[in-house]
Order: structure tokens, then sequence, then C-alpha cells
């Protein structure tokens, strides 16, 4: 009777569990970066696994020179909507040069 008491009560608390809804993910800090004019930009505290065209940044002319000062791994695409296999992976704290050129990124 107890084995059917304890197992009724686990696979209870296990479905409350599932039912609980879960927030988002996000990561906080900044990530800057230069717009295609050279201009400084950021974003701030932006949800994990949701992909930021960055503004500033064009078809023409991407941005450049990010910096990873938020508290997730960044990683930087070439391409618009995180696309392409043109990308670099940023943990956090790093800084890379003019070199890096970036039209999006996205937060793990």
């Amino acid at each position: 009777m107890r084995l059917h008491r304890t197992l009724g009560t686990t696979v209870g608390a296990l479905l409350l569990a599932l039912a609980v809804p879960t927030s988002a993910h996000s990561t906080t800090g900044d990530f800057l970066y230069k717009t295609s004019t050279g201009q400084d930009a950021g974003v701030s505290d932006q949800t994990s696994g949701v992909c930021i065209n960055l503004p500033g940044t064009t078809e023409e002319a991407p941005g450049n020179s990010p910096e990873n000062y938020t508290v997730s791994t960044a990683t930087v695409f070439l391409e618009t909507d995180c696309n392409g296999d043109t990308y670099t992976a940023m943990d956090p704290g790093k800084k890379l040069g003019e070199e890096t050129k970036m039209r999006s990124v996205i937060f793990s």
C-alpha cells in the first residue's frame, strides 16, 4: 500500500511541475558594437535564444568591433536573422576588433 501511495505522490508532483509555466531565460548585461557608420551602439538584457538584427547595420555595411559584456555566450552572424555560415561565438567579457563584421546576434 505504501508503494502505491508513494508512486501516486511522485506522479502527482511530476504532473504539477510540468503544469507550472516557466519564464523565458534572458541574459543580463550589455552587448556593444559599432554601426556601419562607426557610431557606438548596443543591446541590453535580451532574451536568450532569440535572434536580434543589430540596429545600424545594413546589407551594404555591417557592424563591427563587438564587445560581449553579458553573462551569456553571444554568437554574431555576418548575415541578418542569424543565418549563414559566417559566425563567431563570443564568451562573456570577450572583445573583437574591426575585422569582425556582423548584422545579427543570438545569446545562449
